[in-house]
């Protein structure tokens, strides 16, 4: 289970990295809203409102959102990787560098947004994925 515990810890920093964006989304978005006076409508559309905060404000909130949506790929493949018993160092190194992209990413996003850079580094960490999902799906149906 060692080789377990290794592939589960990418996993648990991936989830932690999440909560920090959760805590950095809301750390700005609550004073941005305060500062303008804006009064929350339920019956405005949805994302209207947050629309009109500053850029610099919902790209936060962007990155927190991305996080919710691919990296569940990443989890349900490092788990049932650990589950099928494949915890290699290359299964290992991928997902820490999927990790470390998916980080970089959210830093860039979150900072200063240049979409060129995001595009690139959301590519890059479709490397190690895609290979971590091709051993899973491999080993699952060998």
């Amino acid at each position: 289970m060692e080789n377990g515990i290794q592939l589960i810890q990418p996993v648990i920093v991936l989830v932690i990295w999440s909560m920090v964006m959760w805590a950095w989304m809301y750390a700005t978005r609550l004073p941005a809203v305060a500062a303008m006076k804006m009064k929350l409508d339920p019956q405005a559309p949805r994302g209207q409102q947050m629309s009109e905060l500053p850029a610099k404000v919902r790209w936060k909130a962007d990155n927190y959102n991305h996080l919710m949506e691919q990296p569940t790929i990443f989890y349900a493949t490092a788990l049932s990787l650990v589950l099928l018993g494949v915890v290699t160092e290359t299964v290992i190194y991928a997902a820490w560098a999927y990790v470390a992209l998916r980080v970089i990413h959210s830093l860039v996003q979150a900072l200063v947004n240049k979409i060129e850079v995001r595009f690139t580094l959301f590519f890059l960490s479709n490397v190690p994925l895609i290979m971590l999902v091709c051993l899973a799906a491999s080993a699952a149906f060998q």
